[in-house]
């Protein structure tokens, strides 16, 4: 009777989003004491280690494993996904998640961090074939945009096989190893977990899309995800030719995303009208984040810029957080609030999403404005890191408070 009952807690979807969340949380505190030592040096405590640490856990941990969920919950058939294998293969993976928690503050890359580093690709590949098997058979737009993902996402992994090869051959500071590096997270970050995102968010329109446009904005958006990686390789292969292939890429995503506006304008206001305050809140952050992301990477036609965007740490930062905080994470939300997964009526719940949202914008505007500082050579924003410390106390805050919420939903309905 006790073994069942561990089995159903452990089975249960609210327990598999509070595990997602403790996984965020992790990650947001690695980062936050990356953010302390820079002021207050801890000698037991490795930046760079950390800074794996962080990575790992956030884009594994959390984007990764929320998305499983999701995919599950929303993709694949009833009857399907109470099969015991994604159980399993869902907490087969936290395990990978947690060992990396583990080794990388420990020791960085090293045996360990790679050993549970390769146990989740490996699980990965489980997923993607499940989830090609048991999905559904209809064509859906949803549908054949996640499947595109899960191409690129084991696409991404290709060069992560060569790594090792690369570091015993030519060693860390090689070029091929740099550009395996930048194409796992180019196709990663932009070719999975985007697209799975733009995938679970077609799936909360209930209304038929416009196949045509449909059509356009999916043909496009593989292209340009294709070509765009020419954009890190250029970084470390000086030619011309890949500055061309890289723009028309960015002018090719901009048209994509065109259509994809133009197949969901019709449903638009239909669409809101179901949406309370909070949830209207994150996805506006999303898309807003989204816009901004496109808007930057045109501005990587310039090679100027180009070059600067690289050269500038607090942009790279800043870029990578506008993705993953402002788009990943706000479409997650938005769709996790949407579907009463979260409880939108906590108001512990709606505290925390506010932190979290104030947090990361004003740390965005500290690291673009900084960098902005530094290519014009005027130094230090005076606080500066003071101030980017205490913000992102706020986003560990709204995280805690969120998973406060989660408990206590589950709480509540466990005793209905």
């Amino acid at each position: 009777m006790c073994l069942n009952k561990i089995y159903s807690f452990m089975n249960s979807q609210k327990t598999w989003i509070l595990c997602c969340f403790f996984n965020f949380l992790i990650a947001c505190v690695f980062g936050l004491l990356m953010r302390f030592i820079y002021l207050f040096p801890l000698d037991f405590l490795n930046y760079s280690f950390l800074l794996h640490a962080h990575s790992h856990v956030a884009m594994l941990g959390w984007v990764y494993m929320i998305v499983y969920v999701l995919v599950v919950h929303f993709f694949i058939p009833k009857e399907k996904r109470q099969k015991p294998i994604y159980n399993r293969l869902f907490w087969l993976t936290e395990f990978s998640v947690i060992g990396m928690m583990i080794a990388f503050p420990i020791q960085g890359y090293a045996l360990f961090s790679i050993i549970f580093s390769t146990i989740h690709i490996l699980l990965s590949y489980v997923f993607c074939r499940l989830v090609w098997k048991d999905c559904s058979k209809d064509k859906s737009p949803s549908k054949r945009l996640l499947l595109v993902s899960i191409l690129f996402m084991i696409l991404s992994t290709c060069s992560v096989w060569c790594l090792g090869p690369a570091v015993s051959m030519l060693g860390k500071q090689s070029t091929f190893y740099q550009i395996a590096i930048q194409f796992f997270l180019h196709f990663q970050f932009n070719g999975w977990f985007v697209l799975a995102i733009l995938a679970l968010f077609l799936k909360q329109f209930q209304n038929k899309i416009d196949e045509v446009k449909f059509k356009k904005f999916y043909l496009l958006i593989i292209i340009s995800t294709l070509l765009t990686v020419t954009f890190p390789i250029r970084w470390f292969v000086e030619n011309n030719v890949l500055n061309y292939i890289n723009g028309l890429g960015v002018l090719i995503q901009l048209v994509a995303f065109l259509y994809f506006y133009k197949m969901l304008k019709p449903q638009i206001s239909h669409f809101k009208s179901n949406l309370d305050k909070t949830t209207k809140m994150v996805y506006s952050l999303a898309l807003c984040s989204l816009i901004l992301k496109i808007g930057i990477q045109l501005l990587t036609i310039f090679p100027n810029l180009a070059e600067v965007s690289h050269q500038i740490r607090n942009f790279v930062i800043g870029f990578i957080h506008l993705t993953t905080l402002g788009i990943i994470t706000g479409f997650l939300f938005g769709i996790l609030l949407q579907n009463k997964i979260l409880s939108v009526n906590s108001s512990i719940l709606k505290i925390g999403v506010k932190c979290f949202i104030f947090g990361y914008i004003f740390t965005e505007i500290l690291l673009f404005l900084q960098g902005w500082f530094l290519f014009f050579e005027e130094g230090t924003i005076p606080g500066y890191f003071q101030s980017i410390l205490i913000l992102s106390i706020l986003l560990v805050l709204g995280l805690v408070l969120m998973m406060v919420s989660v408990i206590n939903f589950r709480s509540n309905n466990s005793r209905k």
